[in-house]
């Protein structure tokens, strides 16, 4: 018969270690998370091997004093919490005491530190199972340093089961990214291998919040967010939320905090995922950076062994609070968005002369096109059109051979709305029709019916907003639209009409729970679905496994494409070859990518090769030429 017994308190150490220690970011969170509840207002975090070496944090917090060092080592010792009331009401980030104790039983661990009462800095060393510490002094300024070697050198097994340096440097990368999130007044410099990789400077003002959140974050997040800050009986949510232009293919930017810790609790994500759940497409994630304060006798800490997880005493109270006031901050970027575009449309219908010093007649022209109204964008008529060419051409009047003098006195018969009369000290001037054919050249760019058209796409110059690329091509510039670019690429490479897609099997089957009428519409165009190299198993009336899709396919959310599939079946029932594959497309297709000259250029190659037919350059949604005589004029003749 086995004996019970109480575990040695090296091995409950070691066993303790693997619920602290999961990897080299483990050792970090906790270390630095110390040098923050020690008041540090400067962390210097220095790495090797991704963590496997060497891990060393600096800070310059209140430091620990000679008599405690020996203690700090010691499992369950503590400064944070005295009594359960205390518990009860957590501010600091850690609270157990088993950080160092723990990660000391699996590395060689030496803590330095040196206190502003201390005219001396001691250092305590522990190394693996003895835990036996030895303190000897040293030189060390006012706060902490701990340096962890060699981490799981005792426990080949663990150590085993690491990643690459690589995988795991961007494990601590990706935590220091939270940590800098949650104190903008902290610096935090992190270096590997002797480099610097990350420097974030502590921030004071909003304006050096939004850099740190842009550096941390990117600059597509930050031109889509939007700042929200509201309290309501002793809750507060603050932060920073993007547009629904602004979610990603991933959530790998969700940046959620409670009381300073980081957070990834299930009732906040609900909240936020309802407040986007008619704006975002199921493969699309919300992207924030959202702050919550709240009386920490209503929150308990304490319900997660890595403290990812907190449990709110009046959890429907919390959850209603999020959901209403980021529905709120939403609806104001709506109305923001409405308006910006209702101001635009009224720029587009009378654009301003491109300069100053009108003519006479000039103004007149001006004066004798009627304002549209403020609603919406509509696009200029042709008397518009020629209007706007001809205060162009009036602004600088060599261009296109145009002359001021011997203009005939009668009006133009092209315009029914009258001239406004001239001082008399000026004859009465007006514009011929044989003037206006003169500018129809300046009207390329405004009239579709009329812009030349492009043969072949030619050479690449530019990238304009992101989305767009400059060409140079036999017809002049012209302007290509890389996300239609990209759905044409991805419905050649789903077209059956000139060949076979090749089935790939997944590696694991989705599985579909489905009922029986869409079973029936799976089973109506099973057809079509297997001209598209997509296999499918019908497992019973309520299931369904996809076994194989086309190589484009292979990487796609297929979750979410098959939900959507599903719906397009249940409205149509049915679908032709050319529907599936222009709707798959554009289903796959990112249209709020942001481009880099060299990608554009690789979609451009992927597109031409996509399909041996040419592309047809007619297409208005793909490309448009672009017209720069106005400009070009301006510059010769200012």
């Amino acid at each position: 018969m086995t004996e019970i017994s109480i575990l040695p308190a090296r091995l409950a150490n070691q066993i303790a270690a693997g619920e602290v220690v999961e990897r080299p970011a483990s050792v970090v969170k906790e270390l630095v998370e110390n040098s923050i509840d020690a008041g540090a207002t400067r962390i210097d975090i220095d790495i090797e091997k991704g963590g496997s070496k060497l891990i060393r944090v600096r800070d310059n917090g209140k430091g620990i004093a000679k008599q405690e060092l020996e203690l700090a080592l010691s499992r369950h010792a503590t400064s944070k919490i005295k009594s359960l009331d205390d518990l009860e009401a957590i501010l600091s980030l850690g609270f157990r005491g088993e950080a160092l104790a723990s990660i000391s039983s699996v590395s060689r661990l030496t803590l330095t530190s040196r206190t502003p009462t201390q005219e001396q800095a001691w250092s305590a060393y522990s190394e693996g199972r003895e835990m036996q510490v030895k303190l000897q002094p040293t030189a060390h300024p006012v706060g902490s340093t701990v340096e962890v070697l060699d981490l799981f050198f005792n426990t080949p097994a663990r150590r085993k089961f690491l990643r690459t340096e690589k995988t795991e440097f961007a494990h601590i990368e990706e935590l220091l990214k939270r940590i800098a999130l949650s104190r903008f007044d902290i610096t935090i410099n992190l270096r590997h291998n002797g480099k610097m990789i990350k420097q974030y400077r502590a921030a004071k003002s909003e304006a050096q919040w939004e850099k740190r959140v842009q550096s941390v974050c990117g600059t597509a997040f930050a031109r889509h967010m939007l700042r929200v800050e509201l309290e309501h009986q002793g809750l507060k949510l603050s932060g920073w939320i993007t547009s629904p232009q602004g979610a990603r293919m991933q959530s790998d930017l969700q940046y959620c905090y409670v009381n300073g810790r980081m957070m990834k609790d299930k009732l906040i994500n609900h909240a936020i995922r309802q407040c986007y759940q008619l704006s975002l497409r199921p493969e699309q994630y919300a992207a924030y950076v959202l702050f919550i304060e709240i009386d920490p006798h209503q929150v308990d800490v304490n319900v997660h062994p890595a403290k990812h997880e907190v449990r709110f005493h009046q959890a429907r109270l919390v959850h209603d609070f999020i959901h209403q006031t980021l529905i709120d901050a939403l609806r104001q970027i709506d109305q923001t968005i409405a308006t910006d575009s209702r101001r635009d449309s009224a720029f587009a219908v009378t654009p301003p002369s491109a300069v100053d010093r009108r003519t006479a007649t000039d103004d007149a022209l001006v004066k004798s096109v009627p304002a549209e109204p403020n609603i919406g964008y509509s696009p200029p008529d042709r008397q518009q059109r020629e209007a706007s060419a001809i205060r162009h051409a009036s602004a600088y009047p060599n261009a296109a051979g145009y002359s001021s003098k011997g203009v005939s006195d009668e009006p133009a018969s092209s315009y029914s709305k009258p001239v406004r009369s001239q001082p008399k000290s000026e004859p009465n001037k007006a514009i011929t029709a044989q003037d206006t054919r003169l500018y129809q050249e300046l009207l390329t760019v405004d009239n579709p019916q009329t812009a030349l058209k492009a043969h072949k796409l030619g050479k690449a110059l530019s990238i304009v907003s992101d989305r767009y690329l400059l060409l140079q091509t036999d017809v002049g510039p012209a302007l290509l639209n890389l996300a239609r670019a990209q759905v044409l690429k991805l419905q050649r490479q789903l077209s059956v009409a000139d060949r076979e897609l090749i089935s790939q099997p997944l590696l694991i089957p989705l599985a579909l729970k489905v009922d029986e009428s869409e079973i029936c519409y799976l089973k109506q165009n099973a057809a079509v679905l297997q001209r598209f190299a997509i296999q499918l198993m019908f497992k019973s009336n309520s299931r369904v496994m996809v076994m194989a899709v086309p190589q484009p396919l292979r990487n796609q959310n297929l979750q979410a494409l098959f939900s959507a599939l599903l719906l397009r079946l249940a409205n149509e029932s049915s679908l032709n070859s050319n529907q599936l594959s222009g709707w798959i497309a554009e289903q796959i297709a990112d249209s709020e990518k942001s481009y880099t000259l060299s990608e554009a250029v690789q979609l451009m190659s992927e597109l031409e090769g996509a399909s041996a037919q040419s592309l047809d350059l007619s297409d208005n949604t793909l490309i448009q030429t672009v017209d720069f005589s106005t400009q070009i004029k301006a510059f010769t003749h200012e």
